[in-house]
């Protein structure tokens, strides 16, 4: 019994008259029989019935003299056994071969016995073929082939912020200067120094002894004082946090406009997310450039 969903497998009857159908001429009630049969297992395996029939005739005609000896009609009739032996469809198992006799001394005839073996057996690879590319997947077999994912496209690695903030300490229009620990509580312990680029826009902070904070209670925010502006609204130059094992941390500063002339950078305590003008009464860290 076939698979839910598998293809019917054809049966002898059906075979033996698509052979002959295109060996010799059926007859009335032979025409009838094969129009009355499942037309969509009849379509499946007729197709492979007519190239290999077409293929092998044109091939027999061309040069065929005799009829196949017994030695030959064995061995076709053994590989049809063979093949039908390692199927697993049951109809296919019991099927002999039949062989259409031909007349004597008739090359077409003979052709047309050729075809008939040959098709025979190259249906049978068809049906096959599709039966087992349609049939669902076993225990063994997996159901769909693993695809094997390209390997990524390589992305360039930023340099390190360490290595970042060397290459601006080294430019020489970079405005450097140290921060101060205030007499806030979180500021014991704090030491800081700050670069600026005022070309870029660009610079780093880095702090030591900043002691660990919850983001979801608190942030520490850096600020930049630009000497064009009002002292009361320095610019913000990012919000960042210290983990539990950071002794020494380095935060990049963008400011939120263009600072014309820095003056001086601060750290302070915020709430999360930071905020826009800073109360100033939480300041951990301080210091003003020098001109020199």
């Amino acid at each position: 019994m076939s698979e839910p969903g598998s293809p019917t497998p054809p049966d002898a009857a059906m075979l033996d008259l698509l052979i002959k159908q295109l060996t010799e001429d059926l007859s009335p009630e032979e025409q009838r029989t094969l129009d009355g049969m499942d037309r969509a297992v009849m379509s499946a395996c007729a197709l492979d019935v007519e190239r290999a029939a077409a293929a092998i005739s044109l091939a027999a005609t061309a040069g065929l003299r005799e009829f196949p000896s017994q030695t030959l009609r064995s061995r076709i009739e053994q590989d049809a056994s063979t093949l039908f032996a390692e199927s697993q469809i049951t109809a296919l198992k019991s099927f002999e071969l039949t062989p259409v006799r031909p007349r004597p001394r008739s090359r077409a005839s003979a052709a047309g016995w050729y075809a008939a073996a040959a098709c025979l057996l190259l249906a049978a690879f068809g049906w096959l073929r599709s039966s087992q590319l349609s049939a669902p997947p076993t225990a063994n077999m997996p159901s769909t082939v693993p695809s094997i994912a390209p390997p990524p496209s390589p992305t360039p690695v930023p340099p390190k912020l360490a290595e970042e903030r060397a290459a601006l300490l080294a430019l020489p229009q970079a405005v450097r200067l140290n921060l101060n620990a205030t007499k806030d509580p979180a500021a014991a312990g704090v030491s800081a120094d700050a670069v600026w680029d005022p070309v870029t826009q660009r610079g780093f902070l880095r702090i030591v002894g900043l002691k660990p904070n919850d983001p979801r209670i608190e942030q520490y925010q850096a600020w930049i004082f630009d000497a064009s502006r009002d002292q009361r609204y320095p610019l913000s130059a990012g919000v960042f946090d210290v983990g539990g094992n950071s002794a020494e941390v380095i935060v990049p500063l963008h400011a939120d406009l263009p600072v014309r002339v820095a003056k001086a950078f601060a750290v302070t305590v915020e709430a999360p997310g930071g905020v826009v003008v800073p109360a100033l009464h939480h300041v951990v860290a301080l210091g003003a450039v020098t001109t020199g």
